[in-house]
């Protein structure tokens, strides 16, 4: 009764143990995506003072929005690619890494998440009826 009582245990602490980590994992798929999400707005968000002084009208620039988004990985310490690209978007992907608690017991050390944002790079509504 006792080898039973043992390998009952273990697969049962196993068993929390992945639990845990599983969590770990939904965990930093959050944080992936909520990071990529405020770092293509971070982007997404810089005017082209040149054209907005000059004629009014409210551009984003292209190679400020890539730098802000970077920035933005930077100082949060993530790491990740941003693209813009030719249809007026910024894209952001973003990996996060943690370490696993339990599941190193089987060889598994550190769970990865990956999280992508998209942010469109216009300003303003035109239409008919805007001017």
């Amino acid at each position: 009764m006792s080898v039973f009582a043992v390998i009952l245990t273990l697969v049962v602490v196993v068993f929390f143990g992945a639990v845990v980590d599983f969590e770990q994992k939904l965990e930093a798929r959050q944080d992936a995506n909520t990071v990529a999400q405020e770092a293509a707005r971070a982007g997404a968000g810089r005017v082209d003072p040149n054209h907005a002084y000059a004629d009014g009208k409210f551009t984003v620039d292209r190679r400020a929005a890539v730098r802000a988004a970077r920035d933005y990985l930077r100082a949060g310490g993530y790491t990740g690619t941003v693209t813009a690209s030719e249809t007026r978007a910024i894209h952001v992907h973003v990996t996060v890494t943690r370490t696993a608690l339990f599941l190193p017991v089987i060889g598994i050390s550190h769970l990865r998440a990956d999280g992508t944002a998209t942010a469109n790079l216009t300003t303003g509504v035109k239409g008919p009826h805007q001017p």
